[in-house]
């Protein structure tokens, strides 16, 4: 049973992995495209924040989309 417990433990794991790279990635996506933008437009960094925010918060909600609904949403089921 021990083994059973470790797989469970170390597939956790490469889930806990797989969101991190999921919202980094999507970060740093579009926080290039925004850098991208910035230098092409001689703007100071205002489409990098607004890359960064985007990507963050859309890497997010694919993490939702893929990992949070997983579990029943709550309705006590």
């Amino acid at each position: 049973m021990a083994g059973s417990e470790r797989s469970k433990s170390w597939a956790g794991m490469g889930t806990g992995w797989t969101i991190t790279s999921m919202i980094l990635g999507g970060m740093l996506a579009w926080g290039g495209i925004g850098y991208g933008v910035d230098w092409l437009a001689g703007t100071p960094s205002i489409f990098t924040a607004i890359g960064f925010v985007l990507g963050g918060g859309g890497s997010i909600y694919l993490v939702y989309l893929r990992y949070g609904r997983e579990g029943g949403g709550g309705d006590g089921a």
